[in-house]
């Protein structure tokens, strides 16, 4: 395969990987299908080249894969790439149109993430599946008593407080006693399930050396601090922390025209369960301040006189997000 050029496309599927070769004169050198177990042997037979992919299911393994064969791999948000496309949709079609914006000087990439950032993210994952079931266990029990005209308070607390008392009381038909006595066993067993992942989450925050240093940071507990480390790798992808911060979807989205600027709610854009733990990181932060505690006690007294608390809270959980590109990138000890 001598002769082939330096950009390549490709997209990826579960069975069929489409590919878009070109020189460097932007001359189209190869558009073929594989299967997936004849891609790695057809890329092992190229010159190193430029390869584009775009970022979805599968797509960090083939990232990880391709750099042990010596290839330069970026993978890019769809949303970045859809507007290269200049034909009907296919995957032939995705796969030039990602070679043409992986070539785009300005072109924004999504960091690759190693194995290990895999792994402690898939915790991390794991977790949040935890605390939606526990959420929706606990929603459907209060759902349940209502029907049998019992009110219980909010909040995971006042079940295990009163739910035994209920079953107790007899009052309850013998079926009903049955299937909520299931609910609360199925409730204590998702809740052990989060408690052992939050404790392996935890001892791999203290012993990873990026983690231990975000955990400096005031209102950083270890559920953020691994969650920042396994998304974002390193600060060497973003220039400065505002960067960073912007990439979270921190910073206020802009509708200016005409010269005139307008500043609106923050993009959300990035990862949303990253910017939820810095935004609670950052209500902890508040609370320390209200009480006449923490660093940021000064700073963050000054801007709740000017703003409502919530733009307060997502201030501050900016900061931290600047802050810990700071910690990552050595400029702060």
């Amino acid at each position: 395969m001598k002769g082939l050029g330096s950009y390549c496309g490709i997209d990826i599927a579960k069975q069929v990987i489409s590919i878009h070769i070109e020189n460097s004169n932007r001359q189209v050198i190869c558009r073929k299908n594989l299967t997936r177990s004849k891609v790695l042997t057809f890329f092992s037979n190229l010159p190193a080249c430029l390869i584009g992919i775009e970022s979805c299911g599968g797509s960090q393994y083939w990232a990880r894969e391709l750099m042990k064969l010596g290839h330069d791999v970026r993978l890019m948000n769809a949303r970045f790439i859809v507007p290269y496309r200049r034909k009907s949709k296919n995957d032939a079609n995705d796969a030039e149109a990602i070679c043409e914006a992986v070539t785009r000087p300005h072109m924004r990439f999504v960091s690759i993430k190693s194995e290990q950032q895999q792994s402690i993210l898939m915790m991390h994952r794991l977790r949040e599946q935890c605390v939606s079931q526990r959420r929706a266990l606990i929603n459907q029990m209060h759902g349940f008593l209502l029907e049998f005209g019992i009110s219980l308070p909010k909040g995971a607390k006042a079940v295990h407080r009163n739910m035994q008392a209920i079953l107790d009381e007899e009052k309850l038909p013998s079926l009903a006693v049955e299937m909520l006595h299931n609910q609360m066993v199925a409730l204590a067993q998702v809740e052990e399930r989060e408690s052992v992942l939050t404790k392996r989450i935890t001892q791999w925050a203290e012993s990873n050396e990026q983690a231990k240093a975000l955990l400096a940071l005031e209102g950083v507990g270890p559920l953020t601090a691994s969650a920042i480390v396994a998304t974002a790798g390193s600060a060497k992808p973003f220039k400065n922390g505002r960067q960073f911060a912007a990439w979270l979807g921190l910073v206020p989205k802009q509708r200016s025209s005409g010269g005139k600027a307008k500043l609106g709610g923050i993009t959300k854009t990035g990862d949303s369960y990253l910017r939820k733990l810095l935004v609670q990181s950052a209500r902890s932060v508040l609370l320390m301040a209200n009480r006449g505690r923490g660093r940021n006690k000064e700073w963050v007294g000054q801007l709740v006189e000017r703003r409502p608390t919530n733009v307060v809270a997502i201030a501050m959980a900016a900061k931290q997000a600047r802050m810990a590109w700071a910690v990552m990138a050595g400029k702060v000890v």
